[in-house]
C-alpha cells in the first residue's frame, strides 16, 4: 500500500496549524515563571511534606499515648499478679497449718490400723477371764454372760460425742477461715479497684494535656502555613510580573528571526526560539516533495513494466509446457497402438502353437480307425 497524496493547500495549512499549537504551548509554558525555574508544582510538593509531617507527628503521638497505656497496664498487671501470689502464698499456709494442727495422723479414726507401734502397743492375747476379747470357740466366755454391756455401751456413746464435737468444731474453724478469706479478698479486691480508678484519672489527664498540647500545636502550624502562603503568593507575583515583563521587553514577541540562530552554526537553530522557516526554504521543501513524488512514479511504472514482462515470460512458458504435453500425449497414445498389435500377434502365434498336437493326434487317431 502506498500514501495517497494529499492537496498541497490541506498539507501546508495542517503543518501550519502544527506550528502555531506548538508556540502556544511553548508560550504557556515559557509564561509560567514557576514550572520555567523550577518545573516541577513546588505548591503541592510543600502541602505533601506538610502532610508527611503531621502525619508522623501523629502517629508519634499516637505511639507515646499507646507506650504509656501499655505501661499503666503493666504495672496493673504487676500489682494483681503481685496480690494474687500473695493470696495464694497465704491461703497454701493456712491450709498447711490447719493440716499439721488439726489433721495428725495420730488423731485419724483409722490409725490403729495403720500405727507402725501397733504391735509394741498391743495388748496380751489374754489378761483374765472377763476379757471382752476372748472369742466363742475358746469356751471361756459364751454368749449372755457379757456383764460389761452397760459400761461399752456407754463408753461407745460417748467416744461417738467426741466424735461428733470434733467434726462440729473442725467444721467451724473451716468456716471462720473461708470468711477470713473471703474477707481478705474483698480488700484486695477494693485496694485494686482504688488503683485503678486512680490509674484512669491519670490516664485522663494524660489524654487531655496531649490534647491541649496537640490543638496549640496545629493552630501555630495554620498559622505559620497561612503566613508563608501569603508570603510565597507575593514573591510569586513579583517573579511574575518581572517575567512578563522581561518577555514583552525581549525577542520572544518581537518575532526576531536571529535570536534563533545557533551558537555551533547557522545551519542549527535553537527549538525554543525559532519562529518557523522562511518562503525559500518552503519552496525547497516543495521541490524535494515534487521530485520525491517523480522519482517515485518513476519507479513504480518501472516495476509495473518488470511486472509485466514477468507476465509475458509465464504466459509463454505455459503455452509450450502445454504443446510439450499434448505432443507426449501423442507419442504415448502411439507407442501403446503399437504395443497392442505387437502382443495380438504374439498370441496368435501361441495359440497356433498350441493347437498344432491336437492336430497331429486327431490325424493319427483317423489313420488308425481307417486300418481297422
Amino acid at each position: 500500500m502506498y500514501k495517497t497524496k494529499l492537496p498541497e493547500n490541506q498539507t501546508l495549512a495542517t503543518y501550519m496549524q502544527k506550528r502555531r499549537n506548538m508556540d502556544l504551548e511553548r508560550q504557556d509554558r515559557i509564561f509560567n515563571a514557576k514550572i520555567r525555574t523550577i518545573g516541577v508544582d513546588k505548591e503541592a510538593i510543600d502541602l505533601q511534606i506538610n502532610e508527611k509531617t503531621l502525619r508522623k507527628e501523629k502517629e508519634l503521638e499516637q505511639h507515646n499515648t499507646y507506650a504509656e497505656s501499655m505501661i499503666l497496664h503493666d504495672k496493673i498487671n504487676c500489682l494483681l499478679d503481685d496480690r494474687q501470689k500473695k493470696d495464694m502464698h497465704n491461703l497454701n499456709k493456712a491450709i498447711n497449718d490447719f493440716r499439721s494442727q488439726f489433721q495428725k495422723m495420730e488423731d485419724r479414726r483409722e490409725f490403729d490400723l495403720n500405727d507402725p507401734q501397733k504391735l509394741k502397743k498391743d495388748i496380751p492375747a489374754r489378761i483374765a477371764d472377763d476379757d471382752p476379747r476372748l472369742c466363742v470357740s475358746g469356751v471361756q466366755k459364751l454368749v449372755g454372760e457379757d456383764l460389761d454391756q452397760s459400761e461399752r455401751y456407754k463408753c461407745q456413746q460417748e467416744q461417738l460425742r467426741e466424735w461428733l464435737l470434733q467434726q462440729q468444731s473442725e467444721l467451724q474453724k473451716a468456716q471462720q477461715e473461708h470468711r477470713m478469706r473471703e474477707d481478705l479478698y474483698d480488700d484486695s479486691r477494693i485496694e485494686l479497684d482504688k488503683i485503678a480508678v486512680e490509674l484512669q484519672k491519670i490516664d485522663e489527664d494524660i489524654r487531655k494535656r496531649n490534647a491541649v498540647a496537640t490543638k496549640e500545636f496545629n493552630m501555630k502550624k495554620a498559622t505559620e502555613k497561612s503566613l508563608k502562603k501569603k508570603q510565597e503568593k507575593e514573591l510569586e507575583e513579583q517573579d511574575n510580573m518581572a517575567e512578563i515583563s522581561n518577555v514583552l521587553q525581549g525577542d520572544l514577541i518581537s518575532e526576531n528571526p536571529d535570536q534563533a540562530i545557533s551558537a555551533f552554526g547557522p545551519h542549527r537553530v535553537i527549538p525554543d526560539r525559532w519562529k518557523g522557516m522562511n518562503s525559500a526554504q518552503l519552496q525547497e521543501i516543495r521541490n524535494t516533495w515534487e521530485k520525491q513524488i517523480h522519482e517515485k512514479q518513476r519507479s513504480k511504472d518501472k516495476e509495473k513494466n518488470h511486472v509485466h514482462e514477468w507476465d509475458q515470460r509465464r504466459i509463454s512458458s505455459d503455452r509450450a509446457a502445454v504443446l510439450m504435453e499434448r505432443h507426449q500425449m501423442r507419442l504415448n497414445k502411439e507407442l501403446r497402438k503399437a504395443m497392442d498389435d505387437s502382443n495380438k500377434h504374439l498370441s496368435v502365434e501361441q495359440k497356433a502353437q498350441n493347437y498344432q498336437p491336437l492336430l497331429e493326434c486327431a490325424f493319427l487317431e483317423q489313420v488308425v480307425r481307417g486300418h481297422r
